[in-house]
């Protein structure tokens, strides 16, 4: 049962965080209320741990700003203890996002050295923690962020194994088998593993913050959604005074198509975002309030809510600085204006997008691909090519960089663009080849948590060439499919109606509109889409009567 501080923060979300951190004479286990409940017992006496473990919750809700001051100001209070350099060194790599850089790298890398040092004084689990971080930071200077995240995988399932009643252990190693996954493994081996690690805490500590957070991450993904649900509508509640925790329900939101609770999960991450900036005085818009606008504008848009997006494209239009300067923040920038585009079958607007230059691989390949489909709509071929040149100039650097999946997706685009471009020039062989290898490669891979979605999937665009190409009865099965991996996703809904329709498949035709209806009941009522649903279920309702 939440406290009376813990259920403002659930109610308000925008609340002063010492409010949300009142003693309602609540340490549970030394967890301030707000953070959530956990116990990770260390050496360094009870005044220590009562401190360290506030800063261990909100490390497990990924609120890396604050638990770094919480473990920074243990080893000022207590310089001998091995778990507050621990926490330091944990708290400057930031696992499912980026790995450390300059000033971070050296910091994490100087804490866990330090640890080590620290540790002959600590017990044997607390050592076995040290020798995991330190395996994350040894040789960082030669050895890939990959590698290394890896090698500390490796010496966590040892702490796992080694310390079978250790369920904070539990929780890091599968947090890290959820850091290594490859995208491109369809098979899900390491979310399998972590997931009955997850799920078997989570039945003992159902207010541990740590395992609904990574449940949620460990279920990110077409066809494994629904295994993460009851996270999902439990962790908000859990960890109520943490603006990441309310936004992260919305990845499960999102992959099944629930797009209302999308929509207030990202609204109330946003406000809890704004007003963290506000009360720590960040010189520039936090990246977290950032990536919660990236999701909330997606589900608007396949909400049929387009004024709502265009509001939070004005917003976007305010930011002059993004703190940190991530790949999170950069993915938001470049993403939400293409897809504000993309979505509405603006052309124009997508075809006139500025380039962001992002620094962070890959991303301009988002803008590229919304420049070209626009430019072949509109019949610009010399700006379509000049897109796919572009594609491919940026998928040859980052392959030859090593960053395998990156270059997949922007090799994903350029067939995209060309496929299209190919269709615009009545080369229609051509340009369904081109799509349909672009959907077998989507096919093989997943989006990364740091988006909400592709720009758009390859299928739903193989089943809008097919629809133009006179092809109905093709396009409806592409349309399924494509929904299969996206639930709920507007245009493929509204789409595989028209094709159902010009396909003379009336029953099919009702069923989606009725679906896209259903998705969109805060849809902008005149918005064309919505005003055809209506009509044909209307249509179709009235002649069942008569």
């Amino acid at each position: 049962m939440l406290g009376h501080a813990a259920r403002l923060c659930v109610l308000t979300l925008a609340v002063a965080l010492p409010l949300c951190f009142a003693d309602e004479g609540a340490h549970q286990h030394g967890s301030a209320a707000g953070l959530g409940k956990l116990h990770f017992p260390i050496s360094c006496g009870k005044a220590a741990q009562a401190d360290f473990e506030p800063g261990v919750a909100m490390m497990h809700s990924f609120w890396y700003e604050e638990s770094d001051k919480v473990f920074a100001t243990l080893i000022a209070k207590y310089p001998q203890c091995a778990m507050a350099q621990w926490g330091v060194a944990m708290s400057a790599w930031h696992q499912l996002w980026t790995p450390p850089l300059g000033e971070d790298l050296e910091r994490g890398a100087a804490a866990a050295s330090k640890a080590q040092s620290l540790a002959p004084k600590a017990s044997p689990r607390e050592r076995a923690y040290v020798k995991a971080i330190a395996a994350y930071y040894r040789d960082y200077a030669t050895q890939t962020p990959k590698a290394r995240a890896e090698a500390y995988s490796s010496a966590m399932e040892q702490v796992y194994k080694n310390f079978p009643g250790d369920q904070e252990a539990a929780l890091f190693y599968a947090l890290s088998l959820v850091a290594i996954a490859d995208p491109n493994d369809k098979s899900f081996a390491r979310q399998r593993t972590a997931g009955p690690i997850l799920k078997k805490v989570f039945a003992e500590q159902p207010q541990h913050p740590g395992v609904a957070h990574y449940l949620i991450h460990n279920y990110d993904y077409a066809g494994l959604a629904s295994e993460g649900l009851d996270a999902a509508r439990r962790y908000a509640a859990i960890a109520p005074a943490v603006p990441h925790a309310l936004h992260m329900p919305s990845h499960i939101f999102t992959r099944v198509g629930m797009w209302q609770d999308a929509i207030a999960s990202n609204r109330s991450a946003e406000r809890a975002a704004i007003d963290y900036a506000a009360r720590t005085h960040m010189h520039g818009t936090w990246d977290q309030q950032l990536h919660a606008m990236d999701y909330l504008a997606y589900a608007y848009l396949q909400s049929g809510q387009h004024r709502a997006a265009k509001n939070v494209m004005g917003e976007l239009s305010k930011v002059q600085t993004a703190v940190p300067a991530s790949m999170t923040a950069e993915y938001a920038l470049a993403a939400v204006g293409a897809r504000y585009a993309v979505e509405r079958r603006d052309w124009k607007a997508a075809a006139s997008l500025p380039v962001p230059h992002s620094r962070a691989a890959g991303l301009d390949g988002l803008v590229y691909l919304a420049r070209g489909l626009g430019a072949a709509h509109l019949g610009n071929f010399g700006q379509a090519t000049s897109a796919i040149e572009q594609l491919e100039s940026l998928r040859k650097r980052l392959d030859q960089s090593g960053d395998k999946y990156w270059a997949g997706q922007v090799d994903i685009q350029r067939l995209e663009v060309a496929g299209w471009l190919a269709h615009a020039k009545g080369e229609n062989e051509k340009a369904a080849g081109l799509l349909r290898d672009a959907t077998a490669l989507e096919d093989r891979t997943d989006k990364i948590n740091v988006t909400p979605g592709s720009i758009v999937p390859a299928r739903e665009l193989l089943a809008d060439f097919l629809m133009e190409s006179q092809q109905p009865g093709l396009a409806v099965a592409e349309y399924e499919k494509s929904l299969e991996s996206a639930p709920g996703r507007f245009n493929s809904l509204y789409g595989a109606a028209r094709a159902a329709l010009a396909a003379g498949d009336f029953a099919k035709a009702r069923k989606f509109y009725a679906e896209l209806l259903e998705v969109a009941p805060n849809g902008d009522s005149d918005l064309a889409q919505i005003v055809e649903a209506k009509q044909y279920v209307g249509q179709q309702a009235a002649a069942t009567t008569r």
